[in-house]
């Protein structure tokens, strides 16, 4: 579990969201009030910034993911699903409820974000043991 399986384990967690945001983006954004113009797409500047950080958070999470594992000794793909998973769903979901929470946001948006991060980091749990 090295440089190129963190990497991995990023891009494939990153393309993992595009999809999971591009299918769920019309009540992702309305859940999110985020506004959006008479072509339904979102008003706003374009800026690939979002993009950039999120594959640069997606890397933090994996390398740190990486060296839960190793300590931990979870080297085998069924350990490191499940292990992600449980990071995503006992760690990562819940505090993106709180958030939520306190931002008077609807519950949907919990799901939608917080089943992005379950699933986000099964697949980094995954493929960092694949490797």
């Amino acid at each position: 579990m090295g440089l190129i399986s963190v990497l991995a384990a990023a891009a494939v967690a990153w393309i993992y969201g595009a999809l999971h945001y591009m299918t769920l983006s019309k009540p992702w954004m309305e859940a999110a009030g985020i506004p959006r113009g008479a072509d339904g797409r979102p008003q706003g500047n374009g800026s690939a910034l979002p993009f950039l950080l999120s594959a640069v958070a997606m890397v933090v999470v994996a390398g740190f993911m990486r060296h839960i594992f190793a300590t931990s000794g979870v080297t085998t793909p069924g350990a490191g699903l499940v292990s992600g998973l449980g990071i995503g769903a006992f760690f990562i979901l819940p505090w993106i409820a709180i958030n939520n929470a306190y931002g008077m946001k609807p519950p949907l948006l919990t799901v939608i974000d917080g089943g992005y991060a379950v699933i986000g980091c099964g697949v980094i749990g995954l493929v960092l043991t694949l490797f």
